[in-house]
């Protein structure tokens, strides 16, 4: 399968840009060993993505190791954006992306690490094949995985919701679901007109803030 030219895609492997340097501040992770939450070993870092209109590392790219492909978890197959479908991961899938917001440094031990992703997350989250061109449906994707709310706080939120559905009135609540429905058209009508992001605005949020990533002195 033939490359495309770098100057169409908006995300750059940092192995593609000879000439591209690592910001000073920011050592090159590549090589390193990637650890979960809990500090398992889930792969190690093969690439750096960088968006091209920024001029900056907006990802991680990280190849998974054998626990990750044998765990074998049901995908994740309900994003927070509803026209995402479910996916199956294949055979020869085995790389996943990181914000570089959400990995921190131990530069004494050549590792990088995530606090807030699990073992099960990264087995459960959409893989892409090494080098595979990346659009904006594949980032909404990964983040969704990376952000979805815990059991326990599912749970919660189930036991909160069936509660106050005990408490309502049947005639109050039939009028609310259908302002509901009208709400919730309003809603995905937005959503559409405003799904084309510019970069500034998609990149500008926490799991993009580098911080945790430079090196500290």
């Amino acid at each position: 399968m033939s490359k495309p030219d770098i100057k169409n895609k908006n995300l750059i492997y940092l192995s593609e840009l000879k000439d591209y340097k690592i910001a000073g501040g920011y050592p090159d992770i590549r090589g390193w060993v990637v650890r979960d939450a809990d500090k398992r070993v889930v792969g190690k870092v093969d690439n750096l993505l960088i968006n091209k209109n920024l001029d900056r590392v907006v990802y991680v790219d990280v190849e998974v190791d054998q626990t990750i492909i044998d765990s074998r978890h049901d995908p994740y197959g309900k994003p927070a954006d509803p026209e995402i479908k479910e996916f199956v991961n294949k055979d020869g899938q085995n790389h996943v992306i990181v914000p570089i917001g959400l990995v921190e440094l131990e530069e004494d031990e050549k590792y990088i690490y995530t606090s807030r992703i699990t073992h099960q997350t990264f087995a459960e989250t959409k893989r892409i094949e090494r080098g595979a061109d990346l659009d904006r449906q594949y980032e909404e994707t990964v983040l969704s995985s990376y952000n979805r709310p815990s059991p326990a706080e599912r749970e919660d939120e189930h036991i909160k919701r069936r509660k106050e559905e005990e408490y309502a009135d049947k005639s109050i609540s039939r009028r609310n679901d259908e302002t509901n429905i009208i709400d919730d058209e309003n809603y995905d009508t937005e959503r559409r007109n405003k799904e084309h992001y510019s970069d500034d605005e998609f990149y500008d949020r926490e799991e993009f803030d580098g911080a945790n990533f430079r090196k500290r002195d």
